[in-house]
């Protein structure tokens, strides 16, 4: 047998087993792309955040009579305030829902304004593809984000918050888990799954389990500095950037 003739059968062989080097670095097609909402779909330099966590801020020293400064820690420990508050025997669950409403009791649309060129983007996403919020907040309170921003009709049904993930934050696998159950897809399709999200630690996670992950936003809202997110396939500055990111999500 000859060396092309060996080669030729080596080639065959591979390829029948699923082995060749070009298949087997091959993506599976995206099947579903994950968006978090605030300081993501928007950057506002952190401006609704920073509402948020004087809301959070008010409820705890306020309601709970903890010393200033315990929500963020809280935050920063647990991956949401409220998570910590119940993980530390803060809050009763029936207090929950109290929490949410006062908490995200917030004016986002006198602040936030349409992004016609955010709404184009999203409608060039290839409707194959199936789009989603993945937020750690309340369903209402990116139903107010959404509409300011002029996409709420985008994501109208398709919208995973903290009650959809049983409080869970992204910090967990079982968020994720959570986001592609009520996406009807099973953990098997992990790969084929894209999430764009500001935090690392977010991030992390997904890439832990197989996701797509992307960063948004280079820069730190703490520090100012450079973000480091070892765990990003992609890093743009924002969400505008996101067939730079990944180009197949871009209808053909």
């Amino acid at each position: 047998m000859s060396k092309a003739s060996i080669a030729l059968f080596l080639f065959s062989t591979v390829s029948v087993l699923g082995l060749s080097v070009s298949t087997s670095k091959r993506k599976p097609p995206v099947k579903a792309i994950f968006f978090d909402c605030d300081d993501c779909l928007y950057q506002d330099n952190w401006y609704v955040a920073g509402k948020l966590t004087e809301a959070i801020e008010s409820f705890c020293t306020t309601e709970l009579g903890l010393p200033s400064g315990k929500a963020y820690d809280l935050y920063k420990e647990h991956g949401t305030a409220l998570l910590g508050l119940l993980n530390e025997g803060l809050l009763e669950r029936s207090a929950v829902d109290n929490y949410l409403k006062v908490v995200h009791d917030i004016q986002v649309k006198e602040h936030l304004r349409p992004d016609p060129k955010l709404r184009e983007l999203l409608l060039r996403i290839d409707p194959s593809i199936k789009t989603y919020i993945f937020t750690a907040s309340v369903k209402h309170h990116a139903v107010e984000c959404l509409k300011a921003l002029g996409i709420y009709d985008l994501f109208e049904d398709r919208i995973i918050d903290t009650k959809v993930c049983k409080l869970a934050t992204k910090h967990s696998a079982s968020s994720f888990l959570a986001a592609m159950d009520f996406a009807n897809l099973p953990p098997s399709s992990s790969p084929s799954c894209v999430f764009f999200d500001d935090s690392p630690k977010n991030l992390a996670v997904a890439s832990e389990l197989g996701w797509r992950p992307v960063l948004v936003g280079l820069k730190g809202r703490d520090t100012g500095e450079d973000v480091v997110c070892e765990g990003a396939e992609k890093r743009i500055q924002s969400i505008h950037s996101l067939f730079e990111a990944i180009p197949e999500l871009e209808r053909r």
